[in-house]
């Protein structure tokens, strides 16, 4: 086992769900309830990392942080460091990735509340935002849970995006995907074997926390 790999995986997982959750929430619950124009373009455009092949996404993230990019180059600039081939990168790169499975579960999650029951609890009294926090989040913790679980289990399996943006790095951007790899590369089949049970094992039981968050019988 690649502890070092698997630390960094694990770090990466849990700081993309987190930095993901408040702006999920938001743009979750906009496009359940709210009607804009533009709405389906963005709706297409949070969808695409489901659609795209990695290596693909991972072509165009690593052009967009590039050193000749103006984002790469203002990173650079303050900080000193490039932002590909680097543990920010391969966060922000994961951020973006991840956001399909952050926000599906979560906007299904508030389209699912009555807007009848919204209006009830203004009528009675309360804030947009005592509704948003007494009512709203409650209703919709399932879709939330299963969001954070999505996006952590799947941060934990890229491969494709996380080796065009951040590289093979160890201790930098070496995840245990990556790992993986090198050790089938390097004909180590007891440790990818290893390794590859883990992360099956634990994508078998998140799904199982998925489905078992979608019953009718959860909510209430």
């Amino acid at each position: 086992m690649d502890w070092q790999a698997l630390s960094l995986s694990l770090k990466l997982a849990a700081a993309t769900a987190l930095l993901l959750l408040p702006f999920s929430i938001w743009l979750a619950r906009r496009l359940a309830w709210a009607q804009f124009r533009g709405q389906g373009a963005l709706e297409a455009a949070i969808m695409l990392p489901l659609v795209l092949p990695p290596t693909v996404l991972g072509y165009y993230l690593l052009l967009g942080f590039g050193g000749a990019s103006p984002l790469g180059l203002a990173y650079q600039a303050l900080t000193g460091r490039s932002l590909v081939f680097s543990f920010d990168g391969l966060l922000l790169a994961s951020l973006i990735f991840n956001l399909p499975f952050a926000v599906q579960p979560m906007q299904r999650a508030f389209a699912s509340i009555p807007r009848e029951l919204r209006e009830a609890a203004w009528v009675s009294g309360l804030s947009r935002w005592q509704t948003f926090l007494r009512i709203e989040l409650p209703l919709a913790w399932p879709g939330i849970a299963a969001a954070l679980v999505l996006t952590f289990t799947h941060t934990l399996g890229e491969f494709g995006v996380v080796l065009m943006v951040g590289g093979n790095m160890p201790g930098e951007t070496k995840t245990v995907a990556i790992a993986i790899y090198d050790q089938v590369q390097a004909f180590n089949d007891s440790a990818a074997a290893g390794m590859s049970a883990m992360l099956l094992a634990f994508s078998f039981v998140a799904v199982m926390f998925v489905y078992r968050l979608g019953r009718p019988g959860v909510r209430r």
